[in-house]
């Protein structure tokens, strides 16, 4: 069928219901006929023509031209769809390179192959065009709870109508063993919107800590107006759940608001988590208050915070030991995702029996190396002397405390401290010089001899080898992995280097080195201020 003999309109009215089913810009439709047409036309005329096609925006009417471009003779490639000045000469009038030269075709005849094809095309760019349309929509409400219906399940994965638009709420972001049929009506978070080439772009989650926390702020108007904000939720999604909250008004209690009149307010949460159970907690700047919140109903008598490794301990009675660990480890699990510690907990029993061998280990590192009988041994590590540094180093004024400890003994103390320091680290040096390391390694201020040989045993033996570490390779840290986290052993972690420590070092080393220049490292440093003092002044 040719174009021509078709009505021109059809192909406008074609277009503009296209447009509204897919509520897209009618515009877009008519470019991709365009893009078909073009496609069937260089079918018939040959694929290296550079056949373009316009359809007229009011009357409907296609028109077909060739188009060819003036080139160089040495740029001349294409016959077909670019021509030399001289041969454009045949055509215009004083032709320059870059010109082109259009030319009108006939309108070529839609066989069944060409006109399949051109669906296609069509088809095609109506999807992209669709799917640009939807992220533009989307793309600034992540983070916000929508309603849609279900429309259909493929492989676990629910595809909810939105009207107008799509989206997949996968397997593993539903809850327990939801289950839904089509037409049901569902509220989830949208949980982020990403533009793709093929597949759904808008990811919905009914398992994310935040849906719950935007559920809260839809239910109790003063989480909504500011004036309480939630600061931590934890989840085991469809069992049990922990969320912190505080108020910024000392007349509101943030726990009874969000619990309700007669839990109102938190019933209505649970319900739309399927029976979700909900401990709503008190926040508190005070990692140990909080935590202590954290671990309810389980009664807490003690916490040791270690800020350092980002871990806590924390002791309870024997008898409230199951609770605050919870059903397969699930209080003190959720407990640990809130506070973002890592939580150990012992029995006071357990604890004392601790404490108990920490008081042997150190009383025999006292007895071995400074040749003191059990008593007096005992008698520093009461004092709270735990390490022979202390000991060597610190006031004399110190040690004469200590009962039975004159001026003589304590600087007896203290010389057999620092004589026994001295040969561990010759000993740690000759070990470090035997494994290898270099000089520029073993002078380099603020590594011990103990730490070079640490560093040597594992295959750190150069000024530059040392430069190349990670401050968390040297000093330890955590990762999370499932929101479980996981420690991360440091090479010089055992000899007390921190991990700011670690990073001055290693920073130090790449300036000997000449890898990093200070004047840039401190302008750096200077614009980080600066955009830490505008974000603080537009808080």
């Amino acid at each position: 069928m040719a174009i021509t003999s078709a009505n021109q309109l059809e192909l406008l009215q074609t277009a503009e219901a296209v447009a509204r089913e897919k509520m897209i810009d009618p515009g877009l439709v008519v470019e991709a006929m365009e893009e078909s047409l073009a496609r069937a036309a260089k079918s018939r005329y040959g694929a290296e023509m550079d056949i373009r096609v316009s359809i007229d925006r009011k009357t409907g009417k296609a028109t077909f031209t060739r188009v060819r471009t003036v080139v160089t003779d040495e740029e001349l490639e294409n016959y077909q769809a670019e021509m030399t000045v001289e041969q454009a000469r045949q055509y215009m009038e004083a032709p320059e390179v870059g010109n082109v030269y259009v030319e009108e075709v006939p309108p070529v005849e839609m066989g069944r192959i060409a006109a399949q094809s051109a669906k296609q095309v069509i088809l095609q760019k109506v999807r992209e065009a669709e799917r640009d349309r939807q992220y533009e929509d989307f793309k600034d409400r992540a983070g916000t709870i929508i309603n849609g219906a279900v429309k259909r399940e493929e492989f676990g994965n629910v595809i909810i109508d939105l009207g107008g638009a799509e989206a997949v709420l996968r397997r593993n972001d539903k809850i327990g063993r939801e289950s839904y049929r089509p037409n049901d009506r569902v509220r989830a978070y949208i949980k982020e919107v990403r533009r793709e080439v093929r597949g759904h772009q808008i990811f919905l989650s009914r398992t994310a800590p935040e849906f719950m926390a935007e559920l809260f702020k839809m239910e109790v108007p003063e989480i909504y107006d500011g004036i309480i904000e939630v600061k931590a939720v934890a989840r085991d999604p469809g069992s049990r759940a922990k969320i912190a909250v505080i108020s910024y008004d000392g007349s509101i209690d943030p726990v009874g608001a969000c619990v309700g009149m007669r839990g109102s307010r938190v019933q209505a949460v649970v319900n739309e988590l399927q029976g979700e159970k909900i401990d709503i907690i008190p926040w508190n700047e005070d990692q140990p208050t909080f935590l202590v919140n954290a671990l309810q109903p389980a009664e807490v008598s003690k916490v040791v915070l270690d800020e350092e490794a980002g871990k806590i301990e924390v002791v309870v009675p024997e008898e409230q030991l199951s609770l605050a660990i919870g059903r397969r480890g699930q209080n003190v699990r959720l407990a640990s995702q809130l506070t973002n510690l890592d939580i150990d907990i012992m029995t006071e029993i357990e604890e004392s029996a601790r404490r108990q061998k920490e008081f042997e280990a150190r009383t025999g590192l006292f007895m071995d190396s400074l040749d003191l009988d059990e008593f007096f041994a005992q008698l520093l590590v009461s004092e709270g002397f735990t390490n022979l540094e202390e000991v060597a180093y610190v006031e004399l004024d110190e040690l004469l405390v200590i009962d039975g400890v004159d001026e003589g003994t304590a600087q007896e103390l203290q010389t057999r401290a620092r004589e026994h320091l001295e040969a561990q680290a010759k000993a740690a040096l000759d070990a470090a010089r035997a494994l290898g390391v270099e000089d520029s390694l073993i002078e380099f201020e603020g590594l011990t001899p103990q730490m070079v040989e640490a560093l040597a045993k594992d295959d750190v033996k150069t000024l530059e080898d040392f430069a190349t570490c990670a401050d968390w390779e040297l000093a330890g840290g955590w990762t999370t992995v499932d929101g479980e986290r996981i420690k991360d052993d440091g090479v010089l972690e055992p000899l007390g280097v921190t991990l700011e420590e670690a990073q001055d070092l290693v920073m130090t080393a790449r300036i000997m080195l000449g890898w990093v220049d200070p004047a840039e490292l401190e302008q750096a440093d200077e614009e980080i201020d600066d955009e830490t003092t505008e974000e603080e002044a537009e808080a």
